[in-house]
C-alpha cells in the first residue's frame, strides 16, 4: 500500500437531505470491508459548539458517542455501518473551529499576527483531520451543507489545500440531485451542472458524480453530466432511491463506486467480504409477520427526532424476521383521546427520550395503558422515568408522584435533580450525565437474561434520576431495580418480573445508540422478540 492516509471527501449540491452521511457511511463499509482501516469525519457549518442544545425540530437526534460528545446524527450512520465506537473528534463545527482560534490568538499563539479565514482558520480544520491520520489507512470528510453556502466555504478550503498537499492520496465525490420533472417527462441534469460548476469555481475538480435520483440514469443523461463536469463518463454514478438505507452499499458496489476510488489511488485490496450484510439485507426485504409498534413522542412529526430509536428497531426485527409497522404517536393528542381509542391494535409501545413537560401525560397515560393491558412495553430514558411515576402513582400509592423537572413543588418527587448532578444554573448542558458509564445488573433479572453479563457499559444523556428516597416504597410495590450505577447505585434499568408482565423494561440511558445491523441491542432485541411472541401467543387457536 502506499504511503497514507488517503482522503475521502464527500461534498454536496442542489439540495440538502440528498444521503451524504448514508453515502459516506456505505462507503465506509465497503473500503473497511476490504480490509482498510477506515475514520469518519463529519464537519458541520453552523456556528453552534454541539448539536446538545438544538431544536430536533431543526437538527433532528442529537447523537451521543462514548465519550459524551453531543453530535450530529450522520455519526450515528457512520458507527452502524461501520460497527465503531467514534469520539468527539469525528465531528466538528463551525463553533468549534472559531472558538479554538479565537483562544489561540487570546493566547497569544499566533505571535501577534492579523488572524484570517487563510491560514488561520483553514489551518485549524486541518489539524482537526491529521488528528485522525494515525488511526486510519482513509479518512472519510463529509461536509455538511451544500456547495455554495456561506458556512461551508472555509471547510471547502480547507479540504482544496490539504488536497493539494496529497494530489494522489486525495478523492473529491460530489452527490447531487438529478430530478425528474413530470411535466417535461424527463429527467433534469441542469441542477447538478450548476452544482458541479460552483465546486469547480472555488478550486475543486471532483473525481466522481454521485447523481441521486428516483429511477436509472439513461446513457444519454450520463454522458451529459460526465461532460459538464469535466469528467469521463465511467465517473458518473446513480444512486436510486431504494427501499432501505441498507441496500445501499450493495447498490454502490455494484456501480462500481468503491473499486473506482481504489484505482484512482493506485490501490489494490481484496473483494469485500459482504455475506452477513446481504443476508441482512435479505431479512430486511423478507419478513415472516407484520408488528406494529407504538412510538409515544412529541417530535413525532419529525421522524430525524428518533432516528437511532427507529434503526435499533430495524435491526432487531430483522433479526426476528418480522417488518414494523411504526404508530408514530403525538403524545400532546394522546392526552386530549382516551389510550385505548388510540392505542388499540399495536402489538408494542415503546417511549422515547425527551426534555421538558409538553405532552408528558400523555406519555404517562400510554404507559398505563400498556402495563394494564399486558402490551410489551420499553422506556427510554424519559421514558424510564415517567415509567417510575405511572407506577408511583397507580401501583405504589403515591398519587402525586412527579418529577422536579415538571413539577418543582412537587410533594412526591419520585424523580428529581441529585445533589451530584450540581447546581441547573450552569445552563442546559452543566447538569448532563453524557457518554458511556457502567450499569451493573442483578442477577435473576430480564435486564440480566437478555444482556447474559453483569457489568455493561451505555450511553447517557439526561440530567433527572429515579430519587433514591422512594427505591424501597417502589420495590415494596412490585417494580424491580434490575440494574444500577455501580459507584452511586443510581437506577438504570427498571422491569416488572415475568409473572406480572410479559415485558416491561425501562433504561435510564439510551441503548439505541449502540445498536448496530448485524448486533441489534440486546434490550430492542429482546423488546420486539416479546411484540412477536405476544402476537403470535393471541392469534394462536385456543386448543
Amino acid at each position: 500500500m502506499k504511503r497514507g492516509p488517503f482522503y475521502l471527501f464527500v461534498t454536496g449540491g442542489v439540495v440538502s437531505s440528498l444521503g451524504k452521511g448514508i453515502t459516506t457511511a456505505s462507503i465506509g463499509l465497503l473500503l473497511k470491508r476490504r480490509g482498510l482501516r477506515v475514520v469518519p469525519l463529519k464537519f458541520d457549518p453552523y456556528l453552534n459548539v454541539d448539536a446538545g442544545t438544538m431544536n430536533p425540530y431543526q437538527h433532528g437526534e442529537v447523537y451521543v458517542t462514548e465519550d459524551g460528545a453531543e453530535t450530529d446524527l450522520d455519526l450515528g450512520h457512520y458507527e452502524r455501518f461501520l460497527d465503531m465506537n467514534l469520539s468527539a473528534r469525528s465531528n466538528v463545527t463551525s463553533g468549534q473551529v472559531y472558538r479554538a482560534v479565537i483562544e489561540k490568538e487570546r493566547r497569544g499563539d499566533y505571535l501577534g499576527q492579523t488572524v484570517q479565514v487563510i491560514p488561520h482558520l483553514t489551518r485549524e480544520i486541518q489539524d482537526r483531520i491529521r488528528l485522525l491520520e494515525r488511526e486510519a489507512d482513509v479518512i472519510l470528510v463529509e461536509v455538511g451543507g451544500t456547495v455554495g453556502d456561506i458556512e461551508s466555504l472555509p471547510f471547502l478550503e480547507a479540504i482544496r489545500q490539504l488536497s493539494l498537499e496529497a494530489p494522489d492520496r486525495s478523492f473529491f465525490l460530489h452527490v447531487t440531485l438529478v430530478p425528474f420533472v413530470p411535466s417535461a417527462g424527463e429527467l433534469k441534469t441542469k441542477p447538478t451542472q450548476h452544482s458541479v460548476q460552483k465546486l469547480r469555481e472555488i478550486g475543486i475538480q471532483p473525481h466522481a458524480v454521485l447523481c441521486r435520483t428516483d429511477r436509472p440514469l439513461p446513457p444519454g443523461t450520463r454522458k451529459k453530466i460526465a461532460l459538464f463536469s469535466n469528467l469521463p463518463i465511467q465517473a458518473v454514478f446513480t444512486a436510486p432511491d431504494v427501499e432501505s438505507i441498507y441496500e445501499v452499499p450493495l447498490l454502490l458496489h455494484e456501480e462500481g463506486l468503491d473499486r473506482y476510488i481504489l484505482e484512482t489511488w493506485g490501490l489494490s485490496t481484496q473483494p469485500p467480504d459482504l455475506e452477513e450484510w446481504q443476508a441482512f439485507v435479505h431479512r430486511l426485504k423478507h419478513p415472516e409477520t407484520t408488528l406494529r409498534i407504538a412510538v409515544v413522542g412529541k417530535y413525532v412529526h419529525l421522524r430525524d427526532a428518533y432516528k437511532s430509536i427507529n434503526e435499533a428497531l430495524t435491526h432487531a426485527a430483522a433479526h426476528h424476521g418480522a417488518r414494523l409497522e411504526l404508530d408514530w404517536v403525538d403524545s400532546e393528542e394522546l392526552e386530549k383521546v382516551s389510550p385505548e381509542s388510540r392505542l388499540e391494535g399495536v402489538d408494542g409501545v415503546l417511549i422515547p427520550g425527551g426534555f421538558g413537560r409538553r405532552g408528558i401525560e400523555g406519555k404517562i397515560q400510554a404507559i398505563r395503558y400498556a402495563r394494564e393491558q399486558q402490551k410489551p412495553f420499553f422506556g427510554i430514558c424519559l421514558g424510564m422515568q415517567l415509567a417510575v411515576i405511572e407506577f408511583a402513582r397507580h401501583v405504589a400509592g403515591l398519587p402525586e408522584a412527579h418529577s422536579t423537572e415538571f413539577q418543582k413543588e412537587t410533594s412526591q418527587p419520585v424523580v428529581d435533580l441529585l445533589p451530584e448532578h450540581g447546581a441547573e444554573d450552569r445552563g442546559f448542558g452543566g447538569t448532563l450525565r453524557l457518554g458511556a458509564s457502567p450499569v451493573q445488573i442483578s442477577p435473576g433479572t430480564l435486564a440480566r437474561e437478555l444482556y447474559g453479563q453483569e457489568v455493561v457499559l451505555e450511553r447517557h444523556r439526561h440530567r433527572y434520576e429515579l430519587n433514591p428516597i422512594y427505591r424501597k416504597a417502589l420495590e415494596d410495590a412490585g417494580l424491580v431495580i434490575a440494574g444500577v450505577e455501580p459507584v452511586r447505585g443510581l437506577a438504570e434499568i427498571v422491569e416488572l418480573p415475568r409473572n406480572v408482565h410479559p415485558f416491561f423494561v425501562a433504561t435510564q440511558f439510551h441503548p439505541e445508540f449502540k445498536s448496530r445491523p448485524l448486533s441489534p441491542h440486546p434490550v430492542f432485541h429482546g423488546f420486539v422478540g416479546a411484540v412477536r411472541r405476544v402476537k403470535e401467543n393471541q392469534e394462536a387457536p385456543s386448543r
